[in-house]
């Protein structure tokens, strides 16, 4: 790391007293100190080197380590991280300066030539090209060793001493838009009022202004967002062509999130006519490009036209991609993924966007692949994994400010039949969203409402919450999730011709794509709606096609459809042997009230339940406890859990030692089979 830890504020009494320890000590000691805590690195050769290039002698050590502030050995180990910010922060600029500069002096420029260029940008008195070309040039290197929180580190420096105003304005906008992966969003727009003195190109004028719409989409993901992107798509255009579809692909992303309450001129079929007269590509024909093509395609001539580009983006996706690219159009991807029902490549995706978002840093994408993994995840019916990655979401969005809408715990608490907590989360995120103008926080709030009302057998207030959010006409594939709840809720309702114009738009969308999940949700609408041998058929096939994947809720609501039908026609037999089946799955999985439904069916066909796995351990976890116990499962450090939960690895440390007990095992590697078994868990 590169961080100086100048940026640490500390409490007054703290401050205090580790400020009066080393005003106590000798000069010598003090400089000593000072280039320990200019350079994080810990290496104690370096600074024995820097202290020597000052005059300091390693006498200096004796009284640093006797006052309880530093140890020095193998490495160099301030004895609390605030100690290390109270000796920089208590130093003049000047003597600062100095310090880094013996310590760029004495750093091999060969082995080491980014923090040789970190330490020379430090000690610059001012504006200096040499150095800032050498930051520029580090930035890369850094990111792939250090994530996008170090390249911007480098960035924004080199920003701040490059003295030509047009070269900063430049280096500002490269440096801006690693802020914004990063989810430093506040250092983003620090850097792009930096380019507002400019003088700025005409594209560098059209690139700050799709940072500042990316910045506002980021931010609140809001109405506002698609019109902004459109504009500045529309300037790029004469000058950079790349960056210009580029732009209009975020334009199209932006409408899709804003969905109904997208602001006037950027709505998605607006949004698709423009991007549809976006300049041609130059070279090669890459994976946005196809989405670029796909998704305007979708919106503008219907769901089927956009289908073979999507396709071909999806199945060439992060091929020859660096990884800022592919961050970019992760999310959209994924849904991509969800919208051509392509749970394959929504596995694929979703856990490359968590691993990538993970591995660099970018916390401004974190929040939507934790979403976007643990909405696979439910849907699969790993509730207990997906809940883990939504109690990492609620800690990663209080961590980053994220203005996301708690969209993991919706669908959690609607899954589990959570009839109250989905009420109240509908109603925040439905006033959150229209508030923002975040269309699509509105029409995952109406399918948990449908969802959480089927699986309560209350079909009037599903049929009603269906309808509301499948109220919109332009954009078919948005509705895919609760199209199928509606068909459930209206035939059960009797209101037969709501059902049928729901069940047409699945026909639609399945007949294009042809996957096992669309036909199979199809072919369950079908059966719905159907009688005699057709209905039985249908429920036939759904069962059989869900059989093929690996969406185990929507293997096990067939069942129950299917096992409620065969006792309505008296086959009681037939019924239980599905009921129970369902029964099984759903309790299995932790979807209590659709269990308890089939439940009810099941003792109305005449059947038995039967008996249910006790989950193995001899005490309950806290939500928490049981994250970290799935993450040492799958091989995390402790450290490395630490990071994911904004937590120190001691801390980690002592809510294993806690699992362990409670669980009466001693060691890691019988976490997978307790796991594998269920773990008993109580809320933390």
């Amino acid at each position: 790391g590169f961080g100086l830890p100048g940026a640490v504020s500390l409490s007054g009494s703290i401050e205090d007293s580790f400020e009066r320890r080393v005003d106590a000590l000798p000069a010598p000691a003090r400089t000593l100190l000072l280039i320990a805590a200019a350079d994080p690195s810990g290496d104690a050769a370096l600074v024995r080197r820097a202290a020597e290039r000052m005059g300091v002698s390693q006498d200096a050590a004796l009284p640093a380590a006797d006052a309880g502030l530093v140890a020095f050995g193998s490495r160099v180990r301030f004895r609390h991280p605030l100690a290390r910010s109270a000796v920089y922060r208590g130093a003049s600029p000047d003597r600062r300066r100095a310090v880094h500069r013996a310590l760029a002096e004495t750093t091999d420029q060969e082995l080491d030539p980014d923090r040789c260029a970190w330490h020379r940008a430090q000690a610059a008195p001012g504006p200096d090209e040499r150095v800032a070309g050498e930051l520029e040039r580090s930035a890369g290197r850094a990111r792939a060793r250090g994530g996008l929180a170090a390249a911007s580190a480098f960035l924004k420096q080199s920003a701040l001493l490059t003295p030509d105003l047009s070269r900063r304005a430049g280096r500002a906008l490269a440096a801006a838009q690693t802020e914004i992966q990063a989810g430093a969003l506040d250092a983003a727009r620090d850097l792009l009022a930096m380019t507002e003195p400019g003088p700025l190109t005409a594209r560098q004028q059209a690139t700050a202004d799709v940072l500042r719409a990316r910045l506002a989409f980021v931010t609140a993901r809001g109405g506002d967002a698609p019109v902004l992107l459109l504009q500045a798509a529309r300037e790029l255009a004469p000058v950079d062509v790349p960056l210009a579809r580029a732009t209009y692909l975020d334009a199209l992303s932006a409408a899709v999130f804003a969905g109904p309450l997208a602001g006037p001129g950027g709505d998605v079929r607006v949004a698709a006519r423009a991007a549809r007269r976006a300049p041609a590509a130059h070279g090669p024909v890459t994976a946005p490009d196809l989405l670029l093509e796909g998704t305007a395609a979708a919106l503008a001539a219907g769901y089927a036209a956009g289908v073979p580009a999507l396709r071909k983006a999806l199945g060439c996706f992060g091929h020859g991609m660096t990884a800022e690219e592919e961050l970019r159009w992760m999310w959209l991807a994924c849904v991509t993924a969800i919208r051509l029902w392509d749970e394959t490549g929504w596995d694929r995706l979703s856990l490359r966007y968590l691993q990538l978002a993970r591995e660099t840093g970018a916390l401004g994408e974190l929040p939507l692949a934790l979403t976007q993994r643990a909405y696979w995840l439910l849907f699969t019916g790993d509730l207990p994994g997906g809940a883990a990655l939504i109690d990492e979401l609620h800690v990663v969005k209080e961590a980053t400010g994220s203005g996301l809408a708690p969209y993991g715990a919706l669908a959690l608490a609607a899954m589990r039949g959570d009839e109250a907590g989905v009420t109240a989360l509908t109603a925040a995120t439905i006033k959150d969203a229209t508030e923002r103008g975040e269309g699509i926080g509105i029409v995952f709030a109406e399918w948990a409402r449908a969802l959480v009302g089927n699986s309560l057998g209350r079909y009037e207030n599903a049929t009603a919450a269906g309808r509301r959010a499948t109220a919109r006409d332009d954009d078919l594939a948005a509705l895919c999730m609760p199209l199928p709840e509606l068909v459930e809720a209206a035939t059960r309702c009797g209101t037969t011709d709501v059902a049928v114009r729901a069940h047409e738009q699945l026909g639609e969308m399945a007949r294009a794509v042809g996957t096992d999940w669309a036909l199979g949700v199809q072919a369950r609408s079908r059966a719905l709606l159907a009688q005699g041998d057709a209905a039985e058929a249908a429920y036939r096939e759904a069962v059989a096609r869900f059989g093929k994947t690996r969406l185990r809720v929507d293997l096990a609501r067939s069942h129950l459809v299917y096992g409620e039908w065969l006792r309505r026609q008296r086959r009681r037999n037939d019924a239980r042997e599905q009921l129970r089946t369902a029964h099984t799955m759903l309790q299995d999985m932790g979807l209590n009230a659709f269990a308890e439904r089939a439940g009810r069916e099941l003792r109305a066909a005449g059947g038995t339940f039967g008996r249910r796995r006790t989950p193995a351990g001899d005490g309950s976890l806290t939500a928490q406890e049981a994250q970290i116990a799935r993450m040492a499962r799958d091989g995390l450090s402790n450290p490395e859990i630490g990071n994911r939960l904004f937590i120190s690895a001691r801390t980690v440390q002592y809510h294993l030692r806690k699992v362990f007990t409670k669980l009466g095992i001693t060691s890691r590697s019988q976490l997978d089979s307790v796991l594998e078994s269920g773990l008993p868990t109580r809320p933390s």
